[in-house]
Order: C-alpha cells, then sequence, then structure tokens
C-alpha cells in the first residue's frame, strides 16, 4: 500500500474513546497514534498544546499553497512540489528536532 501525506482538514479532537483524531481533507477520520503510557492528564496537555498552535498550522498550510502554486509548471507538477515540499521540511527540520528530545 502506497502511503501518501493527508492534510488535516481541521485540527486533533479527542473523540469519545479518548483516541486523538482528525479529519483529512479526503473526509477520513485518521486516528493519531499516542505512547501507550500517556495518561489522562498528559493527553489533555498534548491537546492544549496542539489546539493553541491551529492558527499558525493553518498559516503555514497557506504558505505551502502558495509555495506549490508558484512552483508549479510544465517541469513541476503540483504533486511532485507536494513531496519536494515536504520532504525538503521534512530534511531541513529535522537536524534541530532529534527523534527524542527527551533524556
Amino acid at each position: 500500500m502506497d502511503e501518501q501525506p493527508i492534510t488535516p482538514h481541521a485540527g486533533p479532537v479527542l473523540d469519545a474513546q479518548g483516541n486523538l483524531t482528525y479529519i483529512g481533507v479526503d473526509g477520513r477520520r485518521y486516528v493519531i497514534g499516542l505512547p501507550p503510557e500517556i495518561d489522562e492528564a498528559s493527553l489533555e496537555r498534548v491537546m492544549t498544546l496542539l489546539r493553541r498552535g491551529n492558527a499558525v498550522f493553518h498559516e503555514i498550510e497557506r504558505l505551502c499553497h502558495r509555495w506549490i502554486s508558484e512552483v508549479t509548471g510544465p517541469d513541476l507538477d503540483s504533486r511532485a512540489a507536494l513531496v519536494l515540499l515536504l520532504t525538503t521540511m521534512e530534511t531541513a527540520l529535522e537536524e534541530c528536532y532529534p527523534e527524542s528530545d527527551t533524556p
């Protein structure tokens, strides 16, 4: 199965079962996996942080759409531009944020 990134349509929420979920632009619900040892208090703190960043996320999404529209052309279609953007951003940011920043 070819897994493609799914753009969230809305910020993550806790569902009735306590799962952290979001709705993708494709209309499907996605469950975000959290470490099994996370407790309710930790989960609520994570949700608070995610809600705090919601406006910034939407600004980043708007800028991504703008960048893709500016670089898309005869030699680079929009899907290839999206893959290039995500790959480049991951590479640029992963040096600043190691796999685990907790001791």
